[in-house]
């Protein structure tokens, strides 16, 4: 392997086996960065936002969600990836949304770009400097949201992926380490109005229930097709209850489970295009209970104190679980955000320190910040969940 392979290998490994443990447990994925948690606001919370998703970073979390908003917003959230190995790896993540009466729902829009730095290109004869090259993924993406009934919405996005590892030859193959495909998702959110229950009380407008499976499409490939890697299609099953609504106080508990849609690649059989591994990704590892074991789990509250359309501030606070067997993710997640008017600025910050006996993560100590502007409506989240347009 020459140098120019290894440059470019290393940072990757290090992304994919550091921080997406699970997509090596459960099949050959490419472009893992499509898992990553967006926005500072469900990073604060444990990266669970599949329930809540009412603001623009709905488009990664559940684009449904956007059919219950209304007005425009805009946001940009930036991070600096994997900071423990100080290697020139960035996030940014922009989103748009805007509610179009005439479509009767929201049109969105969302860039998502991961920077790997800057590379030096050598021959393989020898180690000498031939020039440089930058590495970066990136993702556009175009949805639409709308409700079909009161409580109930949905939504779909359709995403260009570009892949650019290296723009030069790597040893004796001509190809360039460059690919492209698409991908689509689709996605539910059930926000009842009215649903009482005996013994409890009307739990309408505090409960929500989100699902979405992103990442539908085909394979993606750098040197040929027999090469061909699945994209990381995921499920996401969200929940958001809100716990409290008082004045000027409200408390909202949000959890998420997701797992990945990709199956096992074995030596004499390679993984099943996305359009079967939805239903074979469930069983491929034996039995449907030790598939279970491959679900992450997320959770978080958020609390809220101020006036919606005045100032606000919230505090978060989350955990993430992955089973030992499948990745061992394992942190805490800390946040809080302020809203004055048609603005917002929110943070978030990953710790593994609370876990004693542990190595450090590489996630550790990985900060988000994300600046929000909106109008035409309240800069969502309002105090709760959104009940509707």
């Amino acid at each position: 392997m020459n140098v120019l392979a290894r440059l470019i290998i290393f940072p990757l490994l290090i992304v994919i086996l550091g921080s997406f443990s699970q997509v090596k447990a459960q099949g050959d994925a490419a472009v893992p960065f499509l898992l990553l948690a967006p926005d500072s606001r469900a990073g604060g919370i444990g990266e669970s936002g599949g329930g809540l998703a009412d603001n623009s970073a709905a488009i990664f979390w559940n684009p449904a969600g956007i059919a219950f908003l209304d007005g425009t917003e805009l946001s940009i959230t930036h991070s600096n990836w994997l900071p423990q190995f100080k290697l020139d790896l960035f996030y940014d993540y922009l989103t748009f949304r805007h509610y179009v009466p005439s479509l009767n729902g929201s049109v969105t829009a969302s860039v998502t770009y991961m920077n790997f730095g800057e590379f030096v290109w050598t021959g393989e004869a020898s180690p000498d400097p031939l020039g440089t090259f930058r590495s970066f993924d990136a993702a556009i993406t175009l949805g639409y949201a709308t409700k079909i009934l009161p409580s109930l919405g949905v939504g779909g996005n359709f995403r260009v992926i570009h892949s650019r590892l290296s723009d030069k030859p790597v040893g004796l193959q001509q190809e360039k380490g460059i690919a492209t495909t698409v991908s689509f998702d689709i996605a539910a959110m059930w926000r009842p109005q009215e649903l009482p229950i005996p013994l409890i009380g009307d739990l309408g407008k505090k409960l929500s229930v989100g699902l979405n499976i992103s990442n539908l499409g085909p394979t993606i490939y750098y040197i040929n097709q027999e090469q061909a890697d699945p994209i990381p299609t995921n499920f996401r099953l969200g929940f958001a209850f809100r716990l409290m609504d008082i004045d000027y106080n409200s408390l909202t508990y949000t959890l998420d489970f997701s797992k990945l849609l990709v199956t096992r690649r074995t030596n004499d059989k390679p993984s099943d295009p996305f359009y079967k591994a939805i239903f074979t990704s469930w069983t491929d590892g034996g039995s449907f209970r030790e598939e279970l074991r491959e679900v992450v789990t997320s959770m978080g509250l958020e609390y809220w104190y101020g006036t919606p359309g005045d100032f606000q501030f919230a505090v978060r606070g989350g955990f993430f679980y992955e089973d030992p067997d499948y990745g061992n993710r394992k942190f805490m997640t800390l946040g809080a955000g302020i809203r004055y008017d048609m603005y917002g600025f929110d943070f978030s910050y990953i710790t593994t320190s609370v876990f004693k006996g542990r190595e450090t993560h590489p996630l550790s100590e990985t900060l988000r910040f994300t600046l929000s502007i909106g109008w035409g409506s309240l800069l969502k989240p309002t105090r709760g969940l959104p009940s509707g347009i």
